[in-house]
């Protein structure tokens, strides 16, 4: 068995011809480690011509909040700039790229549509594309990389949270995701995809990888990440808590005024694929004075290959409003945010409307289909066999 190795290493041990004399300029966070643990930014700041480095969303330290802006800083010791994708522009601008040759993008991604780090990367590629800069793509493993789920976007609810014309569960790695965005937007692009070594596209981790970093401070874990697309629409339904704040966030769902064992029983009856529903009780508010004590339901995802996070995600906001009533969960709701996450208002409508999550599910399969074959031409690594 090969041993694992991520992007990261595999460029700087076999493709270091991509960077040798180049000046780079690297889009990372603190998340992004290589085979040991170290830093992409330290290796590269100590083997290569290091000009500066990007943050996405969260920023180069990955301890800002969601949606907050980050500022542009200089690097504490290296004293080089820290430019923010995060804050004036989203974009990599053209004084930024001024000093830099090859942009090395080093993102550690979870395969959410409407995780930003996807938008990111786009934006980067077309940022390269117009300053005719070479990207290398250092890939990593995401946590459901053969599942494909969700609406496919529709271009009218285009967002920084649904920037590229895929399902919300999209199943590509980020250099799968490079090739599939230079080949779809006809990029004009050196673009080289540095590969990871040991990797069979399975959906956990193995011993040999290195230790687990959150990449934004919600994500705690393989697990956050793994149920991330099917509960992120709490951001939108107020009313519903996905344990953000607790030590299980994103993997655990509950209001003031549901029953866990009722919900679990509901959810259980539909035998949704790859996933199990226990009753827990939980504190959603584990650093207030007051705590607020939530009768709900664990996500317990027993299969990541077949496991199906927005099928689940409409199955549940079904079952709430079967056994609660849809007023509750849609009173204070952010609708317009919702659908910006869906990427489509055809999923609120259709839960509105009473839609079992099978028969919306049903709606988005055609799409599906079409998106599935522009993505299997484009994939680096095949699936090993006892990984099915």
């Amino acid at each position: 068995m090969t041993y694992f190795l991520p992007g990261i290493d595999t460029l700087l041990s076999q493709q270091k011809k991509w960077i040798a004399g180049k000046r780079i300029g690297l889009v990372t966070h603190t998340a992004a480690v290589d085979s040991k643990g170290w830093l992409s930014a330290e290796r590269l700041h100590r083997e290569a011509n290091l000009k500066c480095i990007m943050g996405p969303e969260h920023g180069f330290f990955g301890k800002a909040g969601a949606g907050k802006k980050c500022s542009d800083a200089r690097h504490p010791t290296w004293n080089i700039p820290i430019f923010s994708l995060y804050g004036e522009t989203r974009k990599p601008t053209s004084a930024m790229l001024k000093k830099v040759d090859t942009i090395v993008f080093d993102i550690q991604d979870i395969g959410a549509r409407c995780y930003t780090y996807v938008s990111t990367l786009r934006l980067v590629l077309e940022a390269a594309a117009e300053n005719k800069k070479r990207v290398i793509v250092a890939d990593r493993p995401i946590p459901l990389p053969s599942v494909t789920d969700g609406p496919v976007l529709d271009d009218k609810f285009s967002s920084f949270v649904s920037m590229v014309k895929t399902p919300m569960s999209y199943g590509m790695t980020p250099g799968e995701t490079a090739l599939w965005l230079k080949n779809t937007l006809g990029l004009k692009l050196d673009l080289k995809i540095a590969q990871m070594q040991g990797y069979c596209r399975q959906p956990e981790r193995g011993e040999d990888w290195p230790s687990f970093i959150p990449p934004s401070p919600a994500i705690v874990s393989w697990e956050s990440a793994t149920c991330f697309p099917a509960t992120v629409f709490c951001e939108a339904l107020v009313s519903i808590d996905c344990g953000r704040k607790s030590c299980l966030p994103f993997q655990i769902l509950g209001a003031e005024w549901t029953k866990g064992a009722e919900v679990a029983g509901f959810l259980s009856e539909l035998k949704l694929p790859g996933v199990k529903f226990i009753p827990h009780t939980y504190n959603s508010r584990p650093r207030d004075r007051k705590p607020l004590i939530i009768n709900g339901v664990w996500i317990r995802v027993t299969d990541r290959n077949v496991f199906k996070p927005i099928l689940t995600a409409v199955s549940m906001i079904h079952c709430l409003q079967e056994l609660y009533g849809k007023n509750r969960l849609w009173k204070a709701a952010r609708q317009d945010w919702f659908d910006k996450l869906f990427g489509t208002d055809s999923v609120r409508l259709a839960l509105l409307d009473g839609e079992y999550g099978r028969t919306i599910s049903a709606r988005w399969q055609k799409d599906l289909s079409l998106f599935n074959r522009t993505r299997q031409s484009l994939l680096l690594y095949k699936q090993d066999s006892n990984h099915r």
